[in-house]
C-alpha cells in the first residue's frame, strides 16, 4: 500500500546550505534522519549524563492536521547511550522556528556530536483534533482499571 507524500515546506537556514535535508536512508525507513547543525570548528561534546540542544539547519512548516515526531537513533543509543531527553518529541504544525534535537548522554564516556552527524529520526503523522463526550459511566472492558504492569513480566 503506497501514499502520497506529504508536502511540508522546509527552509535551510544561513549557513546551513551543506547540511542534508532530511532524508530516508532505505527505501522502506519510516523515519527521515536529521543532521547536526553545530559549527564544523566547535563540535559539542556530551559529557555522561549531559544534555544538549542541537540544532539541525532547517525549519520547515508542518501542515496542519499533522505533527513531525521527532525519535532517537537507535544505533547511538545502542552503541553510545545517546538518546533524547524527551523521546518522541512533537513539533507542531504553527511553529516555525529551526528543529532541534534534545540529546542526553546515558552512557560512561564523552561523545561528540560533529557537524553533519545523523542524530535523531523525523516522521511526519497525522494528529486528529480530538472532541471530548462527557459521560456518566464508561463501557466496562475485561481489562478494566488494570495498569502499570498488571500482566506480569
Amino acid at each position: 500500500m503506497t501514499h502520497d507524500p506529504i508536502k511540508v515546506s522546509i527552509q535551510k537556514l544561513a549557513g546551513q546550505s551543506d547540511i542534508p535535508l532530511p532524508d530516508y536512508q532505505t527505501e522502506h525507513a519510516a523515519g527521515m534522519d536529521l543532521h547536526a547543525a553545530v559549527p564544523a570548528d566547535a563540535p559539542v561534546t556530551l559529557a555522561p549524563g549531559q544534555i544538549a540542544l542541537i540544532p539541525c539547519g532547517f525549519a520547515m512548516a508542518v501542515p496542519v492536521g499533522f505533527e513531525a515526531q521527532v525519535r532517537p537513533r537507535s544505533g547511538l543509543a545502542a552503541k553510545h547511550g545517546i538518546t533524547m531527553i524527551n523521546g518522541p518529541g512533537t513539533i507542531d504544525a504553527d511553529y516555525r522556528g529551526e528543529v532541534k534535537v534534545p540529546l542526553i548522554n546515558l552512557g560512561s564516556v564523552p561523545f561528540e556530536v560533529t557537524r553533519h552527524m545523523r542524530i535523531a529520526q523525523m516522521l511526519i503523522l497525522p494528529v486528529p483534533k480530538t472532541q471530548w463526550i462527557e459521560v456518566s459511566e464508561l463501557p466496562p472492558t475485561s481489562r478494566g482499571e488494570g495498569g502499570f504492569g498488571h500482566t506480569g513480566r
